[in-house]
């Protein structure tokens, strides 16, 4: 496995205990005890993941992930937290940063493995997906995050494309709310499962003429369909 991780950790021992089992687990691993220094190796090196303490003596780990995710040279690249905080705020407030998992300490390692390769496989089938042009006036880019309606970029968020993202992996495919929460945030469901309908009613206002491609199929959950049935719910 050529899979490389960088870990920003301020605490020396966990930094070595995290390095030592991701190593064990095949994964190449840079750490740094700082903020500041990785972002220096960022201009040189791209890792495939970014494990993230919160609480860094530089710069707050929100910070980091807020300016990861803001710039295009590193916004794709996986980012989870690694914190001891369990507030619930705390939690939210990473996910809305663009945080693609939170784990709390203290943490198993199977499971913190675990959790990486979801991640990783994630982020592999994303960049895999490219460009996908559902039709001439309706182009979604999947590396850059970007839906085109009609010529012209549709403002969304990351929540709502990925939503959209993960409707059109597999077209007709009905998804329930759970699998698009797990989808979304993993095993750290922090939201209710109706959070879910909000955003695929913000995602379908903002697709216009072709909302009607997201299909609510009633008592089961969201579809993605080029066919043009009517909505089920």
């Amino acid at each position: 496995m050529n899979t490389k991780i960088f870990i920003v950790e301020d605490e020396n021992d966990i930094l070595e205990l995290l390095k030592l089992k991701l190593e064990s687990a095949g994964f190449k691993v840079t750490g740094f005890e700082r903020a500041l220094p990785m972002f220096t190796m960022l201009n040189t090196m791209h890792p495939d993941l970014i494990l993230l303490d919160l609480m860094l003596p530089d710069l707050d780990g929100m910070e980091v992930c807020r300016k990861l995710k803001s710039n295009l040279a590193t916004d794709k690249i996986p980012v989870i937290m690694l914190t001891a905080r369990t507030d619930l705020e705390d939690k939210v407030k990473g996910l809305e940063y663009g945080a693609d998992d939170y784990i709390t300490k203290p943490f198993d390692s199977k499971e913190l493995v675990a959790r990486i390769n979801a991640v990783l496989r994630r982020s592999s089938w994303e960049s895999s997906k490219n460009v996908l042009s559902i039709t001439p006036e309706f182009v979604i880019d999947f590396n850059r995050y970007e839906v085109s309606i009609k010529g012209k970029r549709a403002d969304i968020t990351l929540t709502e494309f990925k939503i959209l993202q993960l409707l059109t992996k597999r077209p007709g495919w009905v998804y329930n709310r759970s699998q698009i929460l797990d989808y979304l945030w993993g095993n750290d469901k922090v939201v209710i499962e109706r959070t879910v309908d909000v955003h695929i009613r913000n995602l379908r206002e903002k697709l216009g003429d072709f909302a009607a491609m997201i299909r609510n199929i009633r008592g089961v959950g969201y579809q993605f369909s080029t066919k043009g049935e009517e909505e089920l719910g």
